[in-house]
C-alpha cells in the first residue's frame, strides 16, 4: 500500500547514534551531547523535588485541555484561555498548522536555511513551497514579502532562526506584519525566545491584538529543559485556535508533562540563571573562536553556528571520537559550518582544546 506521492522524495528523520553506542565504538566514557541545543543544567530544582511527590496514574487518560498549564500560561500573558493550542512538542503544532491551512493549490514561504519542520509538513500537505535564502544568517523580510501571491497562506518566520541564530528586530517584524495581507497567516517560531536579548523581543503575544493573523509558538524543550517531555504551546486569535484545536489530537499531551511543565514555567529563577550561564559561556566561546580565527554568526539562541576550514562533516568526525557530538552544517544546509550548542562551562574549556588541536592539523 502506497501513502502520497510526495513520500517517495522524502525521508524520515534520522536521529544520530545513541551515547551508548557512541562510548562503545569509540571507547570514550563521557558524552558530551552539543548537537540538539538541549538545556546543559537540566530543569529547574522545584520541579525535581516534585517529582519525588508525583502519582502516576497511568490508566487515565491526560486532561485534553491541559486545564491548569492552560491557566497559567493565560495568567502570566494576559491571554485568554482559547487563544491557547498545546502540541507534543511546538513540532507538532507546525505539523498541526500545515494540517488546517495548507493543502494542493496552496502556497507558502520559507526562509532558507531554517527550522526544516515548515517545509516538511507543508510538503506533506501538497502545498507550493517558495523558499527565501537569507542573508547574513538573517531572514530577508523584503524578499518574502515580494513572493507572496493569490494562493499564499501561510508564512513561517523563525526567530532567533535555526540554525543561524539571528534574530528578527522589533522595528522589521513590525513593517513586515504592516506590508503582509492580513489573510495570510504568519506563524511566528520563538522555541528560543528565553535565551535572546531584550531588545529583540518582539512582544508578539501582545501584538496579536493587532495582527488577528499572527501566531506564535513557544516551547518547554529549549530553556525549560523539559525536552523528553515534549510540551509547546501556541497563542494566537480565538478563531485560529479553534482552528487548530478541532485538528489537534485531545489527549496529545501526558499528563506527567502537563504537570512537570507547570512547575517549571513557574520557576522563572532557573530560566534567568541558566540564561545567565549560557550568555556567559557563549562570549567566552566567541573570544576562543577569534583566537583561531574561525567566523561565526553572533547568536541570539543557546547554540552557535561556526565556519569551519574544512567541512562540518570532517569536524564533525573528529570530535566525536572524543565524545562530542554537535551538528554538521551539511544536514542543515550551510556547508563548511557546524552549529554547536553551548555547554556547561567545563565541557566548552575541552571543547576549545579539540577544536585547537583539530585547527593545528588542519593548518600545518
Amino acid at each position: 500500500m502506497e501513502g502520497k506521492a510526495i513520500l517517495k522524495k522524502m525521508s524520515p528523520y534520522q536521529p544520530g547514534k545513541s551515547a551508548e553506542d557512541i562510548m562503545l565504538e569509540y571507547d570514550v566514557k563521557k558524552i558530551v551531547k552539543l548537537a540538539s541545543n538541549e538545556n546543559p543544567y537540566g530543569y529547574s530544582p522545584s520541579l525535581a523535588q516534585s517529582l519525588k511527590k508525583f502519582t502516576y496514574d497511568f490508566q487515565f487518560y491526560p486532561d485534553g485541555y491541559a486545564t491548569n498549564l492552560r491557566q497559567k500560561i493565560s495568567e502570566r500573558f494576559n491571554v485568554d484561555n482559547e487563544q491557547i493550542v498545546f502540541g507534543s512538542g511546538s513540532d507538532e503544532i507546525i505539523q498541526i498548522i500545515a494540517r488546517t491551512f495548507l493543502q494542493p493549490g496552496t502556497h507558502t514561504i520559507i526562509a532558507t536555511p531554517t527550522f526544516p519542520q515548515y517545509r516538511h509538513h507543508s510538503l506533506i500537505e501538497g502545498a507550493k513551497i517558495t523558499e527565501v535564502p537569507v542573508i547574513n544568517g538573517e531572514h530577508n523580510l523584503n524578499q518574502m514579502l515580494a513572493a507572496i501571491n493569490e494562493q499564499t497562506k501561510v508564512i513561517w518566520l523563525c526567530t532567533p532562526n535555526n540554525p543561524t541564530g539571528l534574530s528578527i528586530a522589533p522595528d522589521d517584524f513590525t513593517d513586515f506584519m504592516n506590508q503582509c495581507p492580513k489573510d495570510i497567516l504568519v506563524v511566528l517560531d520563538e522555541a528560543y525566545y528565553e535565551f535572546q536579548d531584550s531588545a529583540y523581543d518582539l512582544q508578539a503575544i501582545e501584538k496579536l491584538k493587532q495582527y488577528n493573523n499572527l501566531i506564535t509558538l513557544r516551547t518547554f524543550s529549549k530553556a525549560y529543559g523539559l525536552a523528553s517531555l515534549r510540551v509547546g504551546y501556541a497563542i494566537s486569535s480565538k478563531t485560529i485556535a479553534k482552528q487548530l484545536n478541532i485538528v489537534r489530537g485531545p489527549f496529545n499531551t501526558s499528563h506527567i508533562a502537563q504537570k512537570a511543565a507547570s512547575i517549571a514555567f513557574q520557576d522563572q529563577q532557573f530560566i534567568a540563571d541558566s540564561v545567565e550561564k549560557n550568555h556567559r559561556v557563549k562570549q567566552q566561546f566567541y573570544q576562543f573562536l577569534e583566537t583561531i580565527n574561525w567566523e561565526y554568526y553572533p547568536t541570539e539562541a543557546n547554540f552557535i553556528l561556526v565556519k569551519t576550514p574544512t567541512s562540518g562533516e570532517h569536524l564533525f568526525n573528529f570530535l566525536i571520537k572524543h565524545g562530542y557530538i554537535i551538528r554538521p552544517g551539511e544536514l542543515l544546509g550551510y556547508p563548511g559550518t557546524v552549529r554547536i550548542t553551548i555547554g556547561e562551562k567545563d565541557d566548552m574549556a575541552t571543547l576549545h582544546l579539540l577544536l585547537q588541536t583539530y585547527n593545528r592539523q588542519m593548518t600545518e
